[in-house]
């Protein structure tokens, strides 16, 4: 299948399919006799994978290792597991500064009277680069 169909299949767009060819998470494709990119069952299983893996956070060089992992028959599942918890840590401390971040604009808000006068503490804030 040629790259449209392979990104319709996948649900990656064609851009996303080239930079992941460019970037060695995916093999560079077969080629038509007139230059077109050409993909097989195997690439839409690992775009699958890929695509997954992306959804589910997982940076481009976690990516990298996942797929190794996937392909190493002989690997430990421990391996795996230990590259999910750091992941899953790593979502944990980006959740509590999510949540400290909606606190603290939570604060300004609250703070602002919302009315026609001019005084606003958002933007004072902000402008303060938050040191008051």
């Amino acid at each position: 299948m040629n790259i449209g169909q392979a990104a319709r299949r996948s649900g990656l767009s064609a851009k996303m399919i080239r930079h992941y060819e460019a970037i060695g998470l995916l093999a560079p494709a077969a080629r038509s006799d007139s230059g077109y990119r050409l993909y097989q069952a195997d690439d839409l299983h690992r775009l699958a994978f890929i695509k997954r893996s992306r959804d589910l956070g997982f940076s481009l060089d976690e990516v990298a290792r996942l797929l190794t992992l996937w392909q190493d028959r002989q690997r430990a599942s421990a391996d795996v597991k230990a590259l999910a918890q750091q992941h899953i840590e790593a979502l944990d401390l980006r959740i509590a500064e999510l949540v400290s971040l909606r606190e603290t604009l939570g604060e300004l808000v609250a703070g602002c009277q919302g009315d026609e006068r001019p005084d606003c503490p958002i933007l004072k804030d902000l402008a303060s680069g938050g040191c008051h």
